[in-house]
């Protein structure tokens, strides 16, 4: 009786779980909403979950370049309103590249996020590097597309990002904008 139950119960959720779960992958960079459902696949990469991010994190080996944008002081607070930033937790060791998986970026962004991957992979297009953000956010997707389409090769992309990172109990440590340094 209870077998019998529980298959039904499985039975009933497959129709929900079909229509949720079914997010295609746009052809080019995806737009706003950037905070939406993502799609299971990244075409050019392999997606990881948070077991097999942590992995890769504890080999050492790898990059990991967080995509979280960065929310600037707004241009029209009124003079002496004082701004306190957001703090931002990432994935130890991890390169926040900041505003780089928008839809479309200014060339310098585009510039930013280029140096900062030769960085974070010593100059290695073929070295693994993981494109994170935060759980249902398009902003690593986009990233780790356009690392693709310049040519990285052994990317990685984990969609639940530091929210699935931090619910495993995984440390995170303030991170602060990658800058270059000259």
């Amino acid at each position: 009786m209870i077998l019998r139950a529980a298959l039904l119960l499985v039975l009933l959720a497959l129709p929900c779980a079909a229509s949720v779960a079914a997010v295609p992958e746009p052809e080019g960079y995806r737009g706003e909403p950037y905070r939406a459902p993502v799609p299971a696949t990244l075409e050019g990469a392999v997606v990881v979950d948070t077991d097999a991010a942590f992995a890769l994190w504890k080999s050492g080996r790898v990059a990991f370049i967080d995509a979280l944008p960065h929310r600037p002081r707004p241009a029209d607070l009124p003079e002496g309103t004082i701004w306190r930033e957001k703090p931002h937790e990432s994935i130890p060791g991890a390169s926040w590249l900041i505003n780089t998986g928008y839809e479309e970026l200014a060339p310098e962004t585009l510039d930013y996020l280029l140096k900062g991957l030769d960085v974070a992979t010593a100059g290695d297009v073929d070295a693994p590097v993981v494109f994170f953000c935060q759980r249902d956010c398009w902003m690593s997707w986009n990233a780790a597309k356009r690392a693709i389409d310049h040519g990285y090769g052994r990317v990685f992309w984990y969609p639940d990002g530091t929210d699935g990172w931090g619910e495993a109990g995984h440390p995170l440590e303030h991170a602060e904008p990658w800058t270059a340094t000259p």
